[in-house]
């Protein structure tokens, strides 16, 4: 069957339209995601200078986020401590 070139057209600009509005929702989620993790360090920073915790709290706030949300991201490790020296 052959398509008019204009149907063609048609839909060649809605998967366009597709592709671009999946692309601007991956930002905006990896956008969010970022600035979850930077909250969460700096939470988790200010409490072990405020309350003396070392770093091993952070392997046991991991296990417990990770108990509450099991299909979430692991975000702590690397992340976190390249977070701690800039902060």
């Amino acid at each position: 069957m052959q398509l008019a070139p204009a149907y063609q057209d048609f839909i060649l600009a809605l998967k366009k339209q597709i592709r671009a509005a999946q692309y601007e929702a991956i930002k905006a989620v990896n956008k969010e995601h970022i600035q979850l993790c930077w909250h969460i360090g700096k939470q988790i920073v200010e409490k072990q200078k405020t309350l003396n915790w070392g770093k091993s709290v952070i392997e046991q706030i991991a296990h417990d986020i990770q108990m509450e949300f099991p299909g979430i991201k692991r975000i702590f490790g690397s992340k976190f401590m390249a977070h701690e020296t800039v902060l």
